[in-house]
């Protein structure tokens, strides 16, 4: 099997039985959906949205985390992994929006990254959820799920695994293919002990066929 007919054979499994996957990340507008892909970083979605409803009640727009101080929001992401750090980045986000972007979330991949504690992977998230841009966001689910099925292959990087997904998944199927593979590898293709007997792309998945002939042998 190519890695094109692979790609395409994913892509309408997923395409008929999933044709809607969206980020478990519970929020209302685009800041809240910031916010909680900034907070997202190395922690649960679940975790996340029992932080934000308290903290978005506190901090509903932009203007008012700005004129905040890091140890306020700290308050109510103390749960969160690496909350100190977070809680300046979501200050420093805040004043940022409000100084340079009018307030507005920017649409532009570029101009998002510039933003404290704004990676390439927020940045990708956010122009996909909220502008619906073609750009795929690499967290370690779809790091890893791309490269056991083999949709990649030798990538060392997220970038390198974007670049490779997105030279073969249709524009307008980027977006939700993003949701297809971190929900794949959060429910079945886990990173320990991966659910092979439940997974239904076995037979286009590199990682199985390799399993399957070390057991033969």
């Amino acid at each position: 099997m190519t890695k094109k007919e692979r790609f395409e054979k994913i892509i309408a499994y997923f395409s008929k039985h999933q044709p809607i996957a969206e980020t478990e990340l519970q929020y209302k507008n685009p800041y809240q959906l910031l916010v909680a892909v900034i907070l997202s970083a190395q922690c649960t979605d679940k975790r996340v949205n029992m932080v934000t409803p308290a903290l978005f009640k506190a901090f509903p727009v932009p203007e008012v985390m700005a004129a905040a101080s890091s140890d306020e929001v700290f308050q109510y992401i103390k749960s969160i992994s690496y909350p100190n750090n977070k809680a300046k980045h979501l200050v420093g986000m805040a004043k940022m929006l409000m100084d340079d972007f009018k307030g507005e979330i920017p649409s532009d991949v570029n101009e998002l990254q510039k933003l404290p504690g704004v990676g390439r992977k927020t940045a990708n998230v956010i122009a996909s959820v909220v502008y619906e841009k073609p750009t795929m966001a690499v967290d370690t689910h779809v790091f890893r799920v791309a490269a056991r099925l083999g949709l990649t292959t030798n990538s060392r990087t997220p970038l390198e695994t974007e670049k490779q997904l997105v030279k073969y998944i249709p524009k307008n199927k980027i977006a939700i293919a993003h949701h297809w593979l971190i929900l794949h590898g959060r429910y079945i293709c886990v990173a320990r002990s991966p659910k092979c007997d439940i997974c239904p792309l076995t037979a286009y998945c590199k990682y199985y066929q390799n399993l399957q002939k070390k057991i033969k042998i």
